[in-house]
């Protein structure tokens, strides 16, 4: 790690497949951060388990998201990367910081009350309990910056509030960190309700383009895609929603500006246009699902990696929860 870079932080769980939103809203843009800050980037299993999960399952979707981050540019030498559960650090601090955390607070919390609205035969504590593990994420590593999109601000703001709480009531010992709202070159919305943002939990998963989707996959997906009325093919939200989305898909995966991608598809049909799309799509997925399937089948290689991010992250996580524990009176051996 280098001393002169600001830490960043950031954590997905492994949970469901990711989409291509998800790939241009944040795994891309942490591949561009990982050469300025000093990243840690955690597959947040311990985060996942607050809705019931099949083990077996958990273990390789952890290691597909492991494989996959790999596969999309993320350097293990530039950063580290680890499974949150490898590092015991998070729940020793989550404990500590729940004596700073108000139950009020945690009962206000948009996710709770939105997870509990869906998993109604299982409100558990970890349910509640998830945004002091999430400020516990972020603090043991004296993060600087945290990368977060608008419905990740509310768990940021709290994760501020612990560690000001904390300061004031001891000594400065948590950076208080920023949030850091990367501008994104498009929103990516569900194909067949281009109101909503693609989602991984979607009900439908034919609205949602998933990383994983083989090509036949991916292009029957966007040739069902909803348009609009009208036959131009024009960028207009407001108007013209559908077609705008796939406009905006295009330009991103073709790396071509919207007048350019407008102007491929001048006088031509929604038929043409929905399939022109899947077919960038796919081929840009397919060199990803190659490299992610050649490291996962190199368990040892994918071992070494996750053996040598928990001791890095181990090591700095330590050095924090030390200093809590020192604080708040704990008698250290």
């Amino acid at each position: 790690m280098e001393e002169s870079k600001k830490v960043l932080y950031s954590a997905v769980q492994p949970t469901n497949n990711l989409t291509i939103g998800n790939y241009i809203g944040a795994i891309q843009n942490w591949v561009e951060l990982q050469s300025g800050y000093n990243c840690f980037f955690s597959i947040a299993d311990m985060h996942a388990i607050t809705v019931r999960q099949i083990p077996a399952e958990l273990r390789q979707r952890t290691l597909n998201l492991v494989a996959l981050y790999i596969a999309c540019g993320i350097d293990p030498e530039k950063c580290v990367l680890y499974i949150q559960s490898n590092v015991s650090a998070h729940a020793e601090l989550c404990w500590a910081l729940n004596t700073f955390t108000y139950v009020g607070e945690m009962q206000r919390m948009t996710q709770f009350k939105d997870k509990s609205a869906r998993h109604a035969d299982n409100i558990n504590m970890g349910l509640m309990d998830y945004p002091v593990l999430m400020a516990a994420d972020i603090l043991l590593y004296q993060t600087d910056v945290v990368p977060v999109g608008l419905d990740q601000r509310q768990h940021l703001e709290i994760a501020r509030d612990i560690a000001i709480r904390f300061n004031n009531a001891y000594t400065p010992t948590f950076k208080v960190p920023e949030g850091l709202y990367l501008k994104v070159g498009a929103k990516i919305c569900d194909l067949l309700e281009p109101a909503k943002k693609m989602s991984k939990s979607a009900e439908n998963p034919n609205g949602s383009v998933f990383l994983s989707d083989d090509r036949d996959t991916v292009i029957r997906k966007f040739k069902r895609a909803v348009t609009d009325s009208g036959s131009e093919i024009l960028y207009d939200p407001e108007n013209k929603p559908g077609v705008s989305n796939l406009l905006s898909i295009y330009s991103v995966f073709s790396g071509k500006s919207m007048d350019e991608a407008q102007r491929d598809f001048a006088g031509k049909g929604y038929g043409d246009f929905k399939l022109a799309v899947g077919e960038v799509v796919a081929d840009r997925l397919k060199p990803i699902q190659e490299r992610q399937a050649k490291i996962l089948a190199d368990k040892e290689y994918l071992n070494n990696i996750l053996k040598s991010g928990a001791e890095r992250a181990s090591y700095s996580a330590n050095k924090t929860l030390s200093k809590v524990y020192k604080k708040i009176g704990f008698y250290q051996l």
